[in-house]
C-alpha cells in the first residue's frame, strides 16, 4: 500500500494527472437513453481493437499463390492467395479463430450503425449547434473513417465477394479521365488485381486508418467534455446547468457494465449468426460473378448510385473516354457528403443564430430541420435499396428495368414527399402540444354544468410535462438590412429568402399568460 501511494505521488508530481482525473470525474452526463448510442459506438470500437489484434497474429496479407491444404475439405488443393488460405486457417484450424472473425465483423457493422444513429440523434435534436459545430465535423469524419475501415477489412480475405468489390473500385477509378488509370495502377501496383493491393489495404486497415480514427475519437471526446453535454428541457435544466450523474463513480460503473453488455451481445450474435462465410464463395475469380453480389450494408449507397445511372452516358473527346455514368454519381455523393459535414455552418448562416445551445430540441419543434433530415435519410435509403435491385427482381419476379425505373423516380420524388409530409406532421404535433399545454389531457369524464351544459373535464399536465411541451424558442425569419455602404446585396437577399423558407411555417410556444389563463379555465 505504501509503495502504491508513493508511486502515485511520484507520477502525480510529474504529470499533475490527479487534477485531470478530478475534473473528468466532475463531468456530468444526462441520464437519457439516446445518449447511449455514442457509448455503443465507443464500446464496439474497443471490441474491434481486441478481436482485430487477435486476428493480426494469424493473418498473412500476401497475394502470393499457394495450394490450400487446410481442414476444409471442399477447397483442399485449390490454388488461392496466401491471404485467403490464412483466413481459412483462422476459421477452421485456429482455436477460437472463427468466433473472433465473426465478433470482429459484427462489431464493425455495429460500430458503423451506432455512429450513424448517434449522428441522426445529434442532428434531429439540434445538438450540433454552437459550440459543437467542430465536433459534428469530427464525428462525421469518424463515420467516413469507419466505413473506410470496414471496406478495407472486408477486402482482405481475397475471396470472390471481396474481389468483386475491389473490381468495382478499380472500375470507378478508371472512370476518371486522365488520372484514373494512374490512380488504379498506384493502388493495385499494376493491372488489376496486381500483387500488392492486399498488403497495402492491410497497412491501411491495421495502422494508418486506426491511428487517425483513434486520434479523431480522442479529440471528439475531449471536445465533448469541454463543451458539456446537451440535455432535454425540464425543470432546473438550463444552458448553464446540466442535470445528470457525475462520471465518478456512478457513470463510470454504469459505463463499465454497459461495455460488458455490448461485448456479451456481440459474442452471442457471433456465436449463433454466421456472417461472411468465405469458404462458400471460394477464392477470387472474375468468371463466376453472378447476381446477388452485395457489399456490406454501409457501402450499399455507393453501389446503388452506380446502378441508377441511365445507360449511354459515356463519350470520347480528344481521345479520352469520359464516363459520366461514374463521374455523376461520384459528384452527387461527394456533394451530399460535403453538405452533411458542413450543415451546422449552413444552418447557422441561414438562421443568424450565434448563441450557445446546450438544450436539445425535440425534433417536432424544428420542423424544417427535421424535414431536411427525413429527406436526406430517404435519399440515402433509395440509394441503399438500389444496391439490391437485382435481388428485388429475382426474389419478387419483377423485371430489372421496372425496379430500376421505380427507384430512379423515387430518388427524386421520395425526398420531396418525405420533406413535405414530415414538416406537416411536425407542425401538427406542435399544435397538439400547444393544446395539451393550455388545456391538459382529455380525461374522458363528462360533467354537467348548472346551466345544463355538458363539458369534458381535462386533466392538467405535470410541471415536467409542461416544460417539455412549451420550452422551445420561437425563431423568426431574418430581416433584410443594408450593409455599411447602404446596399442590399444578392447574398443578403438569398439569406433572407432561405431564412423565410426555414422559419415561416412555425407554431409559437404558449406564453406564460396563456398558460395561466388556460390553467385557470
Amino acid at each position: 500500500m505504501r509503495f502504491t501511494n508513493a508511486a502515485a505521488s511520484y507520477i502525480d508530481e510529474r504529470t499533475s494527472i490527479s487534477g485531470a482525473v478530478r475534473e473528468l470525474g466532475r463531468k456530468i452526463f444526462p441520464d437519457h437513453w439516446s445518449f447511449m448510442l455514442g457509448e455503443v459506438a465507443l464500446y464496439s470500437f474497443v471490441v474491434i481493437l481486441i478481436s482485430g489484434t487477435f486476428l493480426t497474429f494469424f493473418f498473412d496479407p500476401s497475394m502470393s499463390h499457394v495450394h490450400y491444404e487446410g481442414s476444409y475439405a471442399p477447397l483442399r488443393g485449390i490454388e488461392m492467395s496466401a491471404a485467403m488460405a490464412s483466413t481459412l486457417d483462422i476459421s477452421f484450424d485456429i482455436r477460437g479463430g472463427l468466433l473472433m472473425r465473426q465478433v470482429h465483423h459484427w462489431a464493425a457493422l455495429l460500430f458503423v450503425a451506432s455512429i450513424g444513429l448517434h449522428m441522426l440523434r445529434v442532428f434531429f435534436t439540434g445538438a450540433f449547434r454552437k459550440p459543437r459545430e467542430i465536433n459534428w465535423v469530427i464525428g462525421f469524419v469518424l463515420f467516413i473513417l469507419a466505413m473506410a475501415e470496414g471496406f478495407t477489412g472486408y477486402s482482405l480475405p481475397d475471396d470472390l465477394l471481396s474481389g468483386n468489390g475491389l473490381r468495382i473500385i478499380d472500375g470507378m477509378l478508371k472512370g476518371f479521365p486522365i488520372v484514373g488509370t494512374w490512380i488504379s495502377y498506384l493502388l493495385f501496383g499494376g493491372e488489376f488485381p496486381g500483387l500488392v493491393v492486399i498488403p497495402r489495404l492491410f497497412v491501411l486497415h491495421i495502422m494508418l486508418l486506426p491511428a487517425i480514427l483513434i486520434a479523431a475519437l480522442g479529440l471528439h471526446l475531449l471536445l465533448m467534455v469541454i463543451n458539456k453535454h446537451t440535455q432535454f428541457a425540464g425543470p432546473g435544466r438550463t444552458n448553464e446547468n446540466v442535470v445528470g450523474v457525475p462520471v465518478m463513480p456512478v457513470f463510470a460503473a454504469k459505463a463499465g457494465g454497459f461495455f460488458f453488455v455490448v461485448f456479451g451481445v456481440l459474442v452471442l450474435i457471433a456465436s449463433f449468426f454466421q456472417i461472411n462465410p468465405i469458404w462458400n464463395y471460394g477464392p477470387y475469380d472474375p468468371s463466376p460473378v453472378s447476381a446477388g453480389t452485395q457489399p456490406d450494408w454501409y457501402i450499399g449507397f455507393a453501389d446503388g448510385a452506380l446502378r441508377l445511372v441511365p445507360p449511354g452516358w459515356e463519350f470520347v473527346l480528344w481521345g479520352w473516354t469520359f464516363s459520366f455514368n461514374i463521374l455523376v454519381p461520384v459528384a452527387i455523393l461527394g456533394l451530399f457528403i460535403v453538405i452533411v459535414a458542413i450543415y451546422p455552418f449552413i444552418e447557422a448562416w441561414v438562421t443568424g443564430d450565434k448563441r450557445e445551445h446546450h438544450i436539445a430540441e425535440r425534433p417536432r419543434n424544428a420542423p424544417t430541420r427535421t424535414a431536411i433530415g427525413a429527406a436526406g435519410v430517404t435519399f440515402y435509403a433509395v440509394l441503399w435499396a438500389a444496391a439490391s435491385s437485382d435481388l428485388m427482381a429475382t426474389h419478387f419476379r419483377l423485371s430489372i428495368e421496372g425496379v430500376i425505373h421505380t427507384l430512379q423516380a423515387l430518388l427524386f420524388l421520395g425526398p420531396l414527399i418525405a420533406f413535405l409530409v414530415t414538416k406537416r406532421v411536425c407542425l401538427a404535433l406542435q399544435k397538439k402540444d400547444r393544446e395539451i399545454a393550455l388545456h391538459g389531457y382529455e380525461s374522458g369524464r363528462i360533467v354537467r354544468l348548472p346551466g345544463g351544459e355538458y363539458v369534458e373535464v381535462h386533466q392538467p399536465v405535470s410541471e415536467y410535462e409542461r416544460w417539455r411541451l412549451v420550452s422551445y424558442e420561437d425563431y423568426a425569419p431574418l430581416m433584410i438590412r443594408p450593409n455599411d455602404q447602404g446596399r442590399i446585396t444578392l447574398g443578403m437577399r438569398m439569406r433572407a429568402a432561405l431564412s423565410r423558407w426555414f422559419f415561416e411555417d412555425r407554431i409559437s410556444p404558449a406564453t406564460k399568460g396563456e398558460l395561466e389563463q388556460g390553467g385557470h379555465h
